[in-house]
């Protein structure tokens, strides 16, 4: 079977593609026949063939720096997926402010500097390829559903998610499409870490597959499909779209096994 190679002469710029979901999504892209930059805090991880380039999203130089890098080696930036972020744990009492605004500046504004500096690439390409250029962001369920011990997380990516919006509605006619991915709870590093701290890591791993219809984790492999699509030619008239990869965790409510 031939593999498919629907980004071949595209260009892509993946922040947080060191690990996890980004690691997958810029493997993936660059299975399919991109040319895939990487940007990451720490880019020892980033997929053997990527761009490598070294930048923390809450450095706006660092971010400016890394992009224009990027559309410099390629000729071009066709396609940004907007990855990097970072977890929370607790109620809206248990983060002080210090930390609410650690993770807004990773989770959102970091989205907004890589947008900020990408777009003049973006416009540059979509003037010759109409529905071909594109920004994706990695939203959460937690966007859309009330999950237990998550506030600070929600609030950034509830923010995600009316940012991938507002963003789709600003640029539309520009020919750059917005969507996001929403992904459950994925089988990832921070994910890992996550049950390290629990008291009873498999008895914590269980419950979060439970509460999952499909009743396992997601991959990570699973969510850079969906960006994929989302960054494809063959989404050429998908945007302002939220794609969820939750194992039937937002819209479904199951009856219990028996």
């Amino acid at each position: 079977m031939t593999a498919l190679r629907d980004f071949e002469g595209l260009a892509a710029l993946v922040t947080g593609g060191a690990s996890g979901i980004g690691a997958a999504t810029a493997a993936l892209l660059l299975a399919r026949g991109a040319r895939v930059a990487v940007l990451d805090r720490d880019p020892a991880g980033a997929p053997d063939g990527t761009l490598a380039l070294t930048a923390d999203v809450t450095d706006d130089a660092a971010v400016r720096a890394a992009v224009d890098a990027a559309a410099a080696e390629f000729g071009a930036l066709h396609t940004v997926v907007s990855n990097a972020g970072v977890g929370a744990v607790g109620t809206v009492a248990d983060n002080a402010d210090e930390e609410w605004r650690r993770v807004l500046d990773v989770n959102v504004l970091g989205m907004v500097r890589t947008a900020r500096h990408a777009l003049p690439h973006l416009r540059r390409a979509a003037a010759g390829r109409p529905g071909g250029v594109s920004v994706t962001h990695t939203c959460s369920i937690a966007a859309t559903a009330g999950l237990p011990q998550r506030a600070l997380y929600s609030a950034s990516k509830g923010a995600v998610l009316a940012l991938t919006l507002a963003m789709a509605a600003d640029h539309v006619h520009e020919g750059i499409r917005v969507n996001c991915v929403n992904p459950g709870t994925a089988d990832t590093p921070w994910v890992g870490r996550l049950l390290d701290r629990a008291g009873d890591p498999a008895a914590e791993r269980a419950a979060l597959e439970a509460r999952q219809p499909m009743g396992r984790l997601v991959t990570a492999e699973e969510v850079a499909a969906a960006v994929a699509y989302l960054a494809s030619p063959a989404a050429a008239a998908v945007t302002g779209t939220a794609l969820a990869v939750d194992g039937g965790m937002q819209g479904l409510r199951p009856r219990p096994a028996t």
